[in-house]
């Protein structure tokens, strides 16, 4: 009996057996379009899953967005507006040839019990355009990234905007992070690397590319120079291209003037001073070259001042004629680095000339000396003091007319300065002592291919700069008046009077004159610095005799 039940039973496990088997055979069977157990396709597990469906499972998954996380956004990106392509028949045929059995039955005991005793894995094939992800990344940046700004010049009022600080997206340190998310099976999102930027400084560049724009509309040539007296920093545009000497180099005349006398000026000295440097007077300044020549001899004069000047490195500064003097045989000009450009020149006057840097830089030494320091005291020791440096200033800072500069600083701001034109250049040197800082701006227009600069162009764009300099230093109390306008609200109802295209432009000057004198003639225009003669005589070298005021009313109706 009881083998019989145990005969009965195994005959019953056999025929459940068989069932089962035979069960799993037709599911196998069935199974054999599907994707085998435990196999991936890019990352993905397939295993069960038809050709059609495994395709479909790959597809949605790498079509699907990425996030992008910037700063607190997230911005979608879809794989195929970057050139995103799965190459899907590549990888659905090496699923193909892995799933082929090598041994039926171990493929068969595999599906029975739901799991591979060797995994296939087939990796992701797929591509995608750098270029076009770069360029997305670009325009997502470009939304969202906030660069730092510089300070911003305010075109209506000439003063500056004070910049801020932002971030910019880090592309290039972004870039691997985001390609390998597009590749990624989980986790499909990736940071866009941000950097803050700290504020684009307020420095002489922003104070360079204002100027620039202020000259876009002049059809010459502007050099400027501007420095820092506080720092010593230092901007130029075409501040080393010869210029004509003009006036503006009266300063180095009456530079030297100082350096020769060994006491305090006398009155008929501090006459030609004041003359010089207050009213531009080309006669007056001829004598001082006598007192620098120490005999009757400005020729001797200008050999010294060049010397002088070459000693203190001003290599571009010379003169080689007095004013309004005939040129001497063989030594009508002298080769400067500047005027042997060949890149640029400004036809200027041969026998007298300079740059704006060297001018400049002739200011900043005569500041450092007023103050018992700097190249003067060392090169000059016994010869120039502090107190005779800043007389020098003193006297500069009571010249009230060539208003280029000082019509662009607040009335009450001292100026020492020295102002200068003739037929076809328009320039203007100085000190400015501004509540922020005092600075040296020396500022040239000139118009090389015309013999004539109408000052109704040049006189508005100087003292436009000389306003954007001021507010450069000074941007936290900017200057916004119009001076000039001012004036001639105020000469209207007093019947003060204005010069013309013909004059220098300013306002006629009231004095006490310093001696009575008949007019002179009208100087020759033919003078390349015609407009610069100040001063009269009568031939005679007394100096009591030194025709100024009378003549004046003629003077200034051909400019200075």
């Amino acid at each position: 009996m009881l083998k019989s039940l145990q005969k009965l039973l195994t005959l019953a496990l056999i025929v459940v057996g068989v069932m089962f088997f035979a069960y799993q055979g037709f599911l196998y069977n069935r199974a054999k379009d599907k994707m085998p157990p435990g196999m991936t396709i890019a990352g993905l597990d397939v295993s069960g899953l038809t050709v059609e469906e495994a395709s479909e499972l790959l597809s949605a998954h790498y079509s699907a967005p990425l996030i992008l996380i910037h700063r607190d956004e997230e911005i979608e990106l879809n794989p195929q507006d970057v050139g995103f392509q799965l190459d899907l028949e590549a990888m659905l045929a090496e699923a193909e040839i892995a799933r082929m059995p090598e041994n039926p039955w171990l493929n068969f005991a595999e599906f029975v019990i739901g799991r591979s005793w060797k995994p296939i894995n087939i990796d992701l094939y797929a591509t995608h355009d750098r270029d076009e992800l770069l360029m997305r990344l670009d325009m997502i940046a470009s939304f969202l990234d906030k660069p730092a700004t510089g300070p911003q010049l305010v075109e209506e009022s000439t003063s500056f905007r004070m910049g801020k600080a932002g971030y910019v997206s880090d592309i290039e340190t972004s870039l691997p992070d985001i390609e390998a998310a597009l590749y990624a099976t989980e986790n499909r999102t990736a940071e866009l690397v941000v950097i803050d930027q700290e504020a684009i400084p307020f420095d002489m560049t922003t104070l360079e590319d204002t100027i620039q724009h202020e000259m876009a509309g002049f059809h010459g040539m502007g050099s400027i120079f501007v420095m820092d007296l506080q720092t010593g920093e230092e901007m130029g545009i075409n501040a080393d291209v010869a210029l004509s000497g003009l006036s503006v180099v009266k300063i180095a005349i009456l530079l030297e003037t100082y350096r020769a006398m060994e006491f305090e000026p006398n009155s008929d000295q501090a006459k030609l001073i004041a003359e010089t440097a207050i009213h531009s007077g080309n006669y007056s300044a001829n004598l001082l070259l006598d007192v620098v020549a120490g005999q009757d001899n400005a020729y001797l004069g200008v050999d010294i001042l060049t010397e002088s000047m070459q000693r203190l490195g001003l290599k571009n500064t010379f003169i080689v004629t007095p004013y309004e003097e005939p040129n001497r045989p063989g030594k009508a000009t002298r080769v400067t680095e500047a005027n042997s450009r060949l890149d640029v020149t400004t036809f200027p006057d041969q026998t007298m000339q300079t740059t704006a840097e060297d001018m400049g830089t002739l200011l900043e030494m005569i500041y450092h000396c007023s103050r018992g320091g700097g190249t003067l005291l060392a090169v000059y020791p016994e010869e120039l003091t502090p107190v005779e440096c800043q007389a020098l200033l003193d006297v500069l800072a009571k010249n009230e007319e060539g208003n280029l500069i000082r019509f662009g600083v607040p009335e009450g701001v001292t100026v020492s300065h020295k102002h200068g034109w003739a037929g076809n250049t328009h320039g203007d040197a100085g000190i400015v002592y501004s509540p922020a800082g005092d600075y040296i701006i020396v500022e040239y227009l000139t118009d090389p291919a015309s013999d004539w600069l109408v000052h109704d162009t040049s006189f508005p764009i100087l003292r436009e700069i000389s306003r954007s300099v001021y507010n450069f230093f000074n941007f936290e109390q900017p200057y916004f008046d119009d001076r000039l306008a001012d004036i001639e609200v105020e000469g209207s109802s007093s019947g003060a009077q204005f010069g013309d295209a013909q004059t220098d432009g300013e306002t006629a000057v009231e004095s006490t004159p310093l001696e009575e004198a008949t007019p002179q003639p009208t100087p020759d225009s033919t003078n390349p610095d015609f407009g610069e003669q100040d001063d009269a005589g009568d031939g005679d070298t007394d100096l009591d005799d030194i025709s100024i005021e009378a003549s004046r009313s003629i003077r200034w109706n051909i400019g200075v």
